[in-house]
């Protein structure tokens, strides 16, 4: 299941860089994760790393794009 930034995001600059696909990019007011290139960092790291560095903790699953470990795996090969 891809990731998604919800309101309570305060657009600190923590989560951006530690995107190993480089799915999150600045929105209008908030960070927004492309559910297309989110593969919840299966592939590259053991956990979400945006999660780890987020402080406001809202980067949550995305009810949108239910994904299995082994499809997130192949969408991370596509990408890399």
């Amino acid at each position: 299941m891809a990731l998604m930034i919800n309101e309570d995001c305060t657009a600190c600059d923590a989560c951006p860089t530690e995107c190993p696909n480089e799915a999150i990019t600045q929105g209008e007011e908030i960070y927004v994760i492309d559910p297309l290139k989110c593969t919840e960092c299966v592939g590259a790291e053991d956990e979400p790393q945006c999660q780890l560095v987020c402080p406001p903790d809202c980067i949550v699953p995305n009810p949108d794009f239910e994904e299995t470990e082994e499809q997130l795996l192949a969408k991370y090969d596509s990408l890399h």
